[in-house]
């Protein structure tokens, strides 16, 4: 009898298995589904704006929550993370078709809301490497520190193809040339999603932001890309259509207009050429608070919004707004009871995002593995970041061959408010939307640090923010550059390194210091009397926390390979400035970069 026990308990469990496996119907289950439910689904809200009614994700039947901006939980290490998911997820267990919900996160440089985290580069810096290998590598590596808190939807990767540096998300983007942007996009793609979709060491990625974001006037942030329409499909949609290729199921709207029409309600765009011609299987979510550009008529916005095709709202106003996201919901009711909005165009949207939701696995799983929680921060992951700030890093100049330093040099002076900030190494998107300076997050290795590890014992090393100390043929490693920004904030009309980084570096010339100017910066500056006073600059962009692959290019450890993503303007006049055009002199063309005669790339 105990065997016969044994039998029918193993024989349940494997019908039990089988019954969860069995394959989703979505069309079958959109029969199901009553309209509310089906108008929850296409309804993403905020963390913040949703926190103190968490019950409305129950009552509405919501589909996706997100983190976003500054939205954050109390507690921001890789396990809170993961109990605050776990928390959220169950909630849809009580809903009346047990729906999953989807979970996304701005990751666009690592699992960056995380403490502890591994900060990649940032995207500029990435396609400085021209390498979709390591772009490739640091997508799986930030795949799986975001799966290890259990979030599985990362907004990433950005493919703007900019135009204009001026704008405060160049960072963002691999670079100027459509070619290097779509190679690296498809490349992140592949390294978020990984072969399949549903392994538990895969996110679903998000392209964005469809289409035309770095090509506004000016430079303007959320602003208007005025070009024709051969224009626009030479230069911004080659990204989409090879991100879509490698197995994209999510695009996210893009805040700015096209010829004075919002993306958000460009039913040409959205639904005629991604949906259509360019065959997208996935499905469109918007930016945050996006539809609400397209007419201060709420009900009208959210008409022209959904007919252009945009399948997912993004909500990020609590409950009781003019546009919060029972008013979405009530107002998208109204539209399909009046028939403005057709059932059709709601089975589609839902129907994409279910599609989406069976190919990620979340029916079968829906909560965090635990197992996966020391994937973020691993030393496994630093050691990529490690190699894709090294392969980053643009040698601009290097007179007599300054680069790289002995090891066993007497002595080092460090400079520059960039040496030691871990913060500045970061950019924005780092813990806080705009960044910051300072200590932002535990783990990583500062410039300075780096500098320490590698040089000899008896090598003196010493840093001060102005370079006191340093005399007459000392060597002086000068970290100098922008401070942390994010959108909005970080568009400028004048791209020159301040007045402080410029003093600094023609103090120290005229003791008769040898100077190594490193740049940590989101795009090219006017670095014209800096380039002057200076025996060797070294382009760092934002290479996040693994400072040590800077003191690598540094030392010799590893030959600079870097390669100009961007063409490096002489001066403000000549922005808008990019490898094409007609005339074109830049300080440095499109795909500049130095290396050492004698030192060997790490293998």
């Amino acid at each position: 009898m105990k065997l016969f026990s044994v039998l029918l308990t193993c024989f349940i469990l494997t019908i039990s298995l089988n019954a969860q496996k069995k394959p989703i119907n979505v069309d079958a289950l959109l029969k199901k589904m009553t309209l509310d439910e089906k108008l929850g689904q296409m309804t993403q809200i905020d963390y913040e704006a949703v926190k103190n009614h968490a019950d409305d994700l129950i009552k509405y039947s919501i589909g996706s929550v997100l983190w976003g901006g500054n939205s954050e939980i109390v507690n921001i290490t890789a396990q809170g993370w993961a109990d605050c998911y776990d928390s959220l997820q169950r909630l849809s267990e009580k809903t009346r078709l047990k729906i999953p919900m989807i979970f996304g996160i701005d990751a666009v440089h690592g699992h960056n809301n995380v403490d502890g985290a591994v900060i990649f580069p940032h995207n500029i810096a990435l396609g400085a490497t021209h390498n979709p290998a390591i772009v490739e590598k640091v997508a799986i590596a930030t795949a799986q520190e975001v799966k290890g808190t259990g979030i599985h939807w990362a907004f990433s990767p950005c493919v703007a193809v900019v135009r204009n540096e001026r704008w405060g998300r160049t960072y963002e983007s691999f670079g100027e040339d459509p070619e290097l942007v779509r190679m690296l996009g498809a490349a992140h793609v592949k390294g978020l999603q990984g072969a399949n979709l549903s392994d538990k060491n895969s996110v679903l990625a998000c392209v964005k932001h469809y289409m035309g974001d770095g090509g506004t006037t000016s430079g303007t942030d959320q602003g208007n890309t005025v070009a024709d329409e051969a224009t626009m499909r030479k230069l911004f949609l080659p990204a989409y259509t090879d991100a879509i290729n490698a197995g994209a199921l999510s695009i996210m709207a893009s805040y700015n207009s096209w010829n004075g029409i919002k993306m958000h309600g460009n039913k040409y765009l959205l639904t005629d050429v991604l949906k259509g011609e360019l065959k997208f299987q996935g499905f469109v979510v918007g930016d945050w608070n996006g539809i609400d550009q397209l007419s201060p008529n709420y009900k009208y916005a959210v008409e022209q919004s959904i007919n252009a095709g945009l399948d997912m709202a993004m909500i990020t106003t609590p409950r009781g707004s003019f546009n919060s996201y029972d008013k979405f919901i009530s107002t998208l009711k109204e539209l399909v009871n009046e028939k403005a909005v057709s059932m059709k165009r709601i089975d589609d949207a839902v129907s994409r995002i279910l599609k989406a939701k069976i190919a990620m696995g979340l029916f079968d799983q829906k909560y965090s593995d635990k197992a996966l929680l020391a994937e973020v921060g691993s030393p496994a992951h630093r050691e990529v970041g490690r190699d894709a700030v090294r392969q980053s890093l643009v040698l601009l100049k290097n007179e007599n061959n300054l680069l790289p330093l002995s090891k066993t040099a007497k002595k080092v002076v460090v400079a520059g408010k960039g040496a030691d900030d871990i913060g500045i190494q970061c950019g924005g998107w780092t813990i806080d939307w705009q960044g910051k300076s300072g200590k932002v997050i535990s783990g990583g290795t500062t410039i300075l640090s780096a500098i320490k590890n590698t040089v000899s014992k008896e090598t003196k090393v010493t840093f001060s923010l102005d370079g006191s100390g340093a005399d007459s043929g000392d060597v002086a490693i000068v970290v100098v550059g922008e401070l942390p920004y994010a959108e909005m904030f970080g568009d400028r009309e004048d791209l020159s390194l301040s007045m402080d980084d410029q003093t600094l570096v023609q103090n120290l010339s005229a003791k008769g210091v040898q100077v190594v100017v490193v740049i940590l910066s989101g795009r090219p500056m006017i670095i014209n009397g800096t380039l002057e006073k200076s025996n060797a600059v070294v382009a760092a962009w934002l290479p996040g926390t693994e400072g040590q692959g800077v003191a690598d290019v540094l030392f010799g450890n590893y030959a600079p390979t870097g390669k100009l993503p961007h063409s490096w303007p002489k001066n403000m006049k000549q922005i808008p400035i990019n490898v094409g055009d007609k005339e074109y002199d830049p300080l440095f063309p499109f795909g500049f970069g130095l290396t050492y005669p004698s030192a060997r790339a790490l293998k």
